[in-house]
């Protein structure tokens, strides 16, 4: 009997052993299949700079009420604010998205020095203005190809937030030459001038490094469309292009044609690609208050959208995120002259819909002849209006040369019921869109931090494993018992300059190279100067590479 008890109790538990073994296999062939749920190989992130809800609204009024390609993947909101300010500008909210960490105001992917809002961390004292690795570098060291594509130049906030670290945005020299040695495979917008050594305050010949190491360089769109290159930087501007409503007999290409080349040439890459599309000039025709330009933006964004939308359902392997950076203008359909039951939907699209041009459009046009016979002649033409005040033709007549629309622009809002609280950026919560092949999409309120964190976590990318040794700095160094110099006699290209064993290697700054006599090596990073607090930072394999 013993014996049969015993037979018994072993059975059980050999069918326990087996049990578990079963519901172990199953568990692991769910987590499994959870992550192939979630994985995708290609990521494209579209930001609409400065889009609010009152924009999207104007610009689906005034398209007869149509939807837009991006409303159906609305899913959640999103909180914009810096490290130090509950209203962000478009560095450290590009950042964000780019790094999934918050800096400050002006910062361009480095830690802040100061994180004063709530909720907020504050860095360790020796990782202030560390640069910070991009979700854009990453991909590129695991083997994707990366784009950047915008309206802008290229070394402005939101494009330089992936390929650049600097605490000072507006170093657009500096911010190009970084962008230019992380070799973005694919470039598409406006700035040619900032590659341009005959250009450049510099004169480095960026356009000419570009070209030795592979890639098409050109400023034409008309050579480019046709052509298919494995890189390639197209820069269609001297500095930023025009609105879409003034685009026409500038040979410049649309944001949707550009985005639509931009996925043609890096879907060749089988390993995946991670793509940046931005529709930066919403941002700059809220700023001017000017409700023709937004329509022009958000649209010609839109466009781009079902581009993007298009290419990901052709496939099971890509995901769409479209989220603003932050909101701007304080833009809203009602305005202190309107009651609810007197203003009609017509009232608010009539002047809009009769204007052509954008206020930056119509400048051009008016020119130097600021008559008030030709300024009539001309807002009558391309706006509609045959009723300007004398104080708004002297308005016209005394704006700033590029400012024009920051007349114009309330000229028309007044006249459409249109009200603004500000010219510049406000602090509420954005909207998400996103698009994933099998539904996993974030969703509620989240941070903007957290969009970084969900393209890394599709793409399966460890952002934090890049971050962990990626960069060292010129102190750091210098407590591994080398002589460290920071080298200024050229102040367009600070060098540091470490001796070692009767060696010297110089590393130049915005550049990812090692230079030792006749020798010259590559680093895994851009090596950035910080300027305001005089602090280098350099790619940490120079370590490895000084000591050979």
């Amino acid at each position: 009997m013993e014996r049969f008890f015993m037979q018994r109790k072993n059975l059980i538990v050999s069918a326990i052993l087996i049990l578990c073994v079963i519901l172990s296999t199953l568990a692991f062939a769910q987590q499994n299949s959870d992550e192939s749920h979630k994985n995708v190989k290609n990521v494209i992130l579209m930001i609409p700079d400065g889009m609010t809800t009152a924009h999207t609204t104007l610009a689906r009024w005034y398209q007869g009420g149509e939807p837009l390609a991006m409303d159906e993947i609305a899913c959640g909101l999103v909180k914009t604010y810096s490290a130090n300010n509950p209203i962000t500008d478009s560095a450290p909210a590009a950042t964000a998205y780019a790094t999934g960490y918050k800096t400050q105001n002006r910062y361009l992917s480095i830690y802040p020095e100061i994180a004063s809002m709530p909720g907020v961390g504050q860095v360790e004292e020796n990782d202030f203005y560390k640069p910070i690795v991009t979700i854009l570098e990453a991909a590129k060291k695991v083997g994707k190809s990366t784009g950047l594509v915008f309206t802008c130049q290229f070394p402005h906030a939101t494009p330089a937030a992936f390929a650049a670290h600097t605490d000072n945005r507006n170093d657009y020299e500096g911010i190009a030459e970084q962008i230019v040695y992380n070799q973005v495979d694919v470039v598409l917008g406006g700035g040619w001038k900032y590659i341009d050594k005959n250009q450049r305050k510099d004169k480095e010949d960026l356009a000419g490094y570009l070209k030795n190491n592979g890639f098409v360089v050109t400023s034409s769109w008309n050579e480019l469309k046709n052509q298919s290159p494995k890189k390639v930087w197209g820069l269609f501007a001297q500095d930023y292009m025009h609105y879409d409503f003034d685009r026409s007999g500038t040979g410049e290409p649309s944001l949707a044609e550009m985005t639509q080349k931009a996925l043609q040439i890096l879907s060749k890459n089988r390993n995946g690609f991670f793509l940046m599309v931005e529709g930066s000039q919403i941002d700059w025709a809220s700023h001017a208050n000017d409700p023709v330009g937004v329509v022009s933006e958000v649209l010609a964004f839109d466009n781009a959208v079902k581009v993007a939308l298009d290419f990901a359902k052709s496939r099971d392997d890509t995901a769409v995120i479209v989220v603003p950076d932050h909101n701007n203008g304080g833009m809203t359909l009602g305005n202190y002259s309107a009651s609810i039951d007197s203003v009609l939907l017509n009232d608010f699209l009539k002047h809009i819909k009769k204007a052509t041009k954008t206020g930056a459009g119509v400048e051009e046009i008016i020119g130097n002849n600021k008559t008030d016979e030709n300024i009539k002649k001309v807002v009558s033409k391309y706006y509609g209006i045959d009723n300007l005040t004398q104080d708004e033709i002297n308005a016209i007549k005394n704006a700033s040369a590029g400012k024009l629309n920051y007349v114009l622009g309330p000229i028309i809002s007044k006249r459409s019921y249109i009200g603004w609280t500000t010219n510049d950026h406000t602090g509420e919560e954005v909207v998400l869109y996103a698009y994933h092949p099998n539904g996993y999409v974030p969703h509620g309120v989240i941070d903007n931090t957290e969009v970084c964190d969900y393209m890394a976590e599709i793409l399966g990318i460890d952002l934090g494993s890049f971050n962990e040794n990626a960069y060292i700095s010129d102190a750091d160094i210098q407590d591994k018992g080398y002589d460290v110099t920071i080298n200024k006699d050229n102040p367009n290209n600070i060098q540091l300059e470490i001796i070692h064993n009767g060696k010297k290697y110089v590393i130049p700054q915005n550049k990812n190279i090692v230079i030792q006599g006749q020798n010259q090596f590559n680093t895994k990073y851009v090596n950035v100067y910080i300027s305001s607090v005089k602090r280098f930072f350099v790619s940490s394999d120079i370590v490895d590479l000084i000591k050979k």
